[in-house]
């Protein structure tokens, strides 16, 4: 597996940098493409844009396993309305073109192979992705992938969990060409209670102590207050199902990104 310094992963690493040097941790919001349509997608996404220091677009997939109910409802939505994987390459492609902010494509394996992994990784590249989250792969059974996408100058990013035993933190911190991703909590992605997020302080200074890239946590943000438990000790922010939850509901999605942005600052 390579450890190139990719493209990609540049342009990933320079946004944690801008936001270190402003004394906060970077804030990557999370929107399922397609979702609620893919006409209405492109103003959520916008709306994130404006705030965000990295964006994290979720391929919609039919078996999300890492993912709760509200973006599991997400991604149904999504898929009933026409979003397959080249749709959302067509929509990050779009935003792209009106965004400098790095994006981050969320997917699981199982797209990957449908459309063939090199043919995939040309595609994201072409359409202006910056980097993988690949919550579903653990890198010792990645035998291309990573390769692959370095080829294409894509970064790579895997996860950790508070379960993961310090070698499984080592072996995933160094395979990692983005960021880091640190799961809060064990189970699926949701809005928690702050208490939920006692395991990250730990789990954090672990994966530091192996990984050569910055440490990002999601699962269980929700608002500014859980985001500046989470800045406190990581380098980024991950936050998700409260911003799905905020589209079905017909809230102010900028106003709520804003506030979170906000919860980023040390």
């Amino acid at each position: 597996m390579t450890a190139t310094l990719t493209r990609g992963a540049e342009r990933l690493q320079a946004a944690f940098a801008r936001a270190r040097a402003e004394d906060r941790a970077a804030f990557i919001p999370f929107m399922t493409a397609g979702y609620p349509t893919a006409a209405a997608f492109p103003a959520v996404a916008d709306a994130l844009l404006r705030h965000a220091d990295i964006l994290e677009v979720g391929l919609p997939y039919s078996d999300p396993l890492g993912d709760g109910p509200t973006i599991q409802r997400a991604s149904e939505q999504a898929l009933a309305g026409g979003t397959s994987t080249r749709r959302t390459l067509e929509l990050i492609r779009a935003l792209r073109a009106r965004h400098t902010v790095p994006i981050a494509l969320m997917t699981y394996v199982n797209p990957i192979y449908a459309v063939g992994p090199r043919e995939f990784m040309r595609l994201a590249q072409e359409a202006g992705v910056d980097g993988l989250i690949l919550p579903d792969l653990p890198p010792d059974q990645d035998l291309e992938l990573a390769d692959l996408a370095a080829e294409q100058g894509l970064a790579v990013t895997f996860l950790i969990a508070p379960t993961s035993t310090p070698a499984r933190v080592k072996l995933v911190a160094e395979a990692c060409t983005g960021f880091l991703y640190a799961v809060s909590v064990t189970g699926v992605t949701g809005a928690r209670e702050g208490s939920a997020l006692v395991e990250v302080p730990a789990m954090v200074a672990l994966a530091r102590r192996h990984a050569r890239v910055p440490v990002a946590v999601g699962f269980g943000v929700a608002d500014a207050a859980t985001a500046r438990q989470v800045a406190a000790v990581a380098d980024g922010v991950v936050v998700g199902s409260a911003f799905i939850s905020a589209v079905r509901e017909g809230r102010d999605v900028g106003a709520l990104a804003a506030d979170i942005a906000a919860g980023c600052a040390r």
